[in-house]
């Protein structure tokens, strides 16, 4: 059985985007090259000095692995070389790069917010990690380009995806028109069709939240944990505790089975502490497309206006009826 190939299925979608003529399909191939590359260190990294950390902290004060840096770098790149990109939010610095210092040619229309390597304390556990990565189109043209413009609300991303460097490694993506996973495919190096139109199911039986810091959670968080470990056959419960630690590979389980992802505010981060231009944002435009839910509080993630690059935010995020139940413990506070 043949396979369609990414580059083959984007430019088959790409009449979706008459105002592109080209530019966001080879974006998109460009970060497809990128997840090849940090595949390619993520498979050999216990062969390879490229395990643990390299004595540095990011932005949010995170020691950086090895892979991290690697992994950045490996994104800058591949969008620099490939020009439709001009500027670019990453995990691993605190202010934009912009691109055209690098690239005197570049006049791209497109904006890159991205978590090069998520889940990057499970590195040296041989754990999955990935990529998240989210694409804002410029709305002026004629004008430098500024800090301000990355700052648009989550509806407005173009495409938004993730790669995950698990038993396969996958990369999943929507342009707004659904989603759609791809598999690579290692004796050909082409990412491959493998999970056309992904559809989160309504309802799950499993959560994903960090337990231990169960204590600093706000009671409608705690009193929902403890809806899910009642048991009550009508609904299935007790439900499964599933955690990984690893945002994209809780999400990716989540797409596929169904479910509900919890990173609430906290005592320790009253605001949240998952990002929400390069995490939740993605996250959130992926999961709606596929017909799941991601609330901040109240709020759809997606119709939050960010204030600053590093912005964080509360997420329930997975399954439509499982979020909705969460609201439910929040409305009887």
């Amino acid at each position: 059985m043949a396979f369609k190939t990414l580059g083959q299925f984007i430019i088959e979608k790409q009449a979706d985007f008459p105002y592109a003529k080209g530019e966001l399909s080879r974006l998109l191939r460009d970060i497809g090259i990128a997840a090849k590359m940090i595949n390619r260190e993520v498979n050999k990294a216990g062969l390879v000095d490229i395990l643990g950390e390299n004595g540095n902290h990011n932005v949010q004060g995170e020691a950086q692995k090895k892979l991290d840096v690697y992994a950045d770098a490996q994104f800058i790149e591949a969008l620099t070389r490939g020009g439709e990109c001009c500027y670019i939010a990453s995990e691993e610095h605190e202010e934009c790069i912009e691109l055209s210092l690098k690239n005197a040619v570049n006049k791209g229309k497109y904006m890159v917010c991205m978590d090069p390597l998520d889940g990057s304390a499970n590195i040296d556990l041989n754990v999955s990690v990935g990529s998240i990565f989210s694409i804002y189109r410029r709305k002026v043209l004629d004008t430098p380009v500024s800090q301000e413009e990355i700052l648009q609300y989550g509806h407005e991303q173009v495409a938004a995806g993730y790669v995950i460097y698990g038993s396969s490694t996958m990369l999943v993506y929507t342009t707004g028109k659904g989603v759609n996973g791809f598999t690579l495919d290692p004796s050909i190096g082409e990412f491959c069709l493998s999970h056309p139109d992904m559809q989160v199911p309504a309802d799950g039986n499993s959560y994903s939240v960090n337990e231990g810091n169960y204590l600093k959670f706000p009671q409608y968080i705690k009193d929902y944990i403890k809806y899910c470990q009642a048991e009550d056959s009508a609904t299935s419960r007790p439900y499964t505790s599933r955690y990984i630690g690893s945002m994209v590979a809780d999400i990716h389980r989540t797409l596929i089975m169904g479910g509900v992802f919890l990173y609430p505010e906290s005592s320790s981060y009253p605001q949240g502490k998952l990002r929400l231009l390069y995490e939740c944002n993605p996250m959130a435009f992926i999961i709606e497309q596929a017909g799941g839910k991601a609330v901040s509080g109240k709020d759809n993630v997606l119709n939050i206006k960010p204030s600053h690059l590093h912005q964080r935010t509360p997420i329930v995020i997975g399954s439509k009826n499982m979020v909705d139940k969460v609201l439910s413990f929040m409305d009887k506070q």
